[in-house]
């Protein structure tokens, strides 16, 4: 055989090997975990996601001095805002539990969460400084649990949020929707804004609902959104995930993925 052609078979057959090996590592790839790492890398270092957080928390601010103006009321103003992901960054935690080939655990959380080390989002501590220069009371809901309190207010703390304080954080303590939460702060005050990543934030209309109905929701009540309504962006996770597999969070990693992978369109 030619020398040549046979120095050329190896190097073709080094090639075929080499794309095979990759087939099968994108083949392999979970969207569950690996998909978070893209996504945390994205928040962490994309101009564009900074720049989609600003714009919200412009909104909100152009909203709220909006609303005070115009709106009469005997009760004083208030804010309800979600922590994670609409003024906290947790993106670290997600690398964290992505490098190790792990969805989310509640063990990791805790001691993420125990660091007090999330950074804030663009544009966040600006506008809650802003509603407390108006005199508007800002209240925290989250889905974190009594466990976690101390440190979230660590957190808040550390850079000065307003009304970071236990009368003004309520975690969660018997399920996790937050109606019950809200309901509690209205009776006392007038809610002007509410602002979170995931739609259970705004309103029980999105608890525990198929994707159908949560699509359904946000299109008869578009509206709000901008207005009543402030969603900050977060790909990592959310109802949006839980939905997708019918918020049956035993399952593993890999049933996940398949469940992705099976609802994704391509052509």
């Amino acid at each position: 055989m030619n020398r040549y052609l046979f120095l050329g078979l190896i190097f073709f057959a080094g090639c075929v090997t080499v794309n095979n090996n990759q087939t099968a590592k994108y083949l392999k790839s979970n969207i569950v975990v690996d998909g978070k790492l893209y996504t945390s890398v994205w928040m962490q270092r994309a101009a564009e996601y900074k720049a989609l957080c600003a714009q919200a928390y412009n909104i909100a601010a152009f909203r709220l001095e909006q609303y005070i103006q115009n709106e009469k009321s005997t009760k004083p103003f208030a804010i309800i805002t979600d922590i994670d992901e609409t003024f906290l960054d947790n993106s670290p935690n997600s690398v964290h539990q992505a490098l190790q080939g792990k969805d989310f655990e509640q063990s990791a959380w805790d001691e993420w969460v125990n660091k007090a080390a999330a950074d804030t989002v663009v544009g966040a501590l600006n506008f809650f400084q802003f509603a407390a220069s108006k005199n508007v009371t800002v209240f925290y809901i989250t889905n974190r649990n009594e466990k976690n309190a101390a440190a979230t207010l660590k957190n808040l703390q550390k850079f000065h949020f307003p009304d970071a304080d236990k009368a003004h954080l309520l975690v969660m303590t018997n399920g996790s929707s937050k109606e019950a939460r809200r309901l509690q702060i209205e009776k006392d005050y007038d809610v002007a804004l509410f602002l979170g990543d995931n739609l259970g934030d705004f309103s029980s209309l999105f608890d525990k609902k198929t994707e159908a109905e949560r699509t359904a929701n946000v299109l008869n009540n578009e509206a709000l959104f901008g207005k009543k309504f402030i969603i900050l962006p977060n790909p990592n996770y959310g109802d949006w995930e839980g939905a997708m597999y019918h918020y049956n969070y035993k399952l593993s990693p890999e049933q996940k993925d398949s469940i992705f992978k099976a609802n994704a369109r391509t052509y």
